[in-house]
């Protein structure tokens, strides 16, 4: 698919709900870099690991001048449970309605698992610039390892 954006793209300004039933698009954090990670599901084994490793990071991400935001289609009421379960750092969005942020970038895609066929987020990351362009991208992230990863890509930008 080629018509996903991709580094040096503007990031599409998409609203999304926050936990508490506020609204957050990526335009709130002009003039600091952002990382958007997207995960499949609430309380999954790599997707708890994924955001307590981006809590566990999030100092050094603020230290850094770098906002994150935990996107995945669940709902305000099922992030509020998983913040409170895992006492994560890293504030959630969720992004339900069709035509979202995971849409437009292009991370809403078909899935295989056990030879079924869905659809679903592909656990992506999107660093963002403080002029809200995409700095660098990760598909198919794999859990291990990466949100230090992400947090020396943001220390280098």
């Amino acid at each position: 698919m080629s018509d996903r954006p991709d580094i040096g793209d503007k990031l599409p300004d998409i609203a999304m709900e926050t936990p508490d039933g506020g609204v957050v698009k990526p335009s709130d954090f002009k003039g600091h870099k952002l990382v958007l990670f997207f995960y499949p599901k609430d309380n999954t084994p790599g997707c708890t690991t994924e955001n307590i490793d981006f809590s566990v990071l999030a100092p050094e991400f603020e230290a850094a001048g770098t906002k994150l935001l935990g996107i995945s289609k669940d709902s305000a009421k099922k992030h509020q449970n998983f913040i409170a379960k895992h006492d994560l750092k890293a504030p959630l969005a969720s992004d339900p309605e069709e035509d979202g942020l995971s849409d437009a970038l292009g991370v809403w895609t078909e899935k295989k698992n056990y030879g079924r066929t869905y659809m679903g987020i592909e656990r992506s990351t999107f660093l963002v610039d403080a002029d809200g362009k995409i700095a660098r991208v990760w598909r198919k992230v794999r859990v291990k390892g990466h949100a230090a990863e992400v947090l020396e890509a943001a220390k280098a930008l």
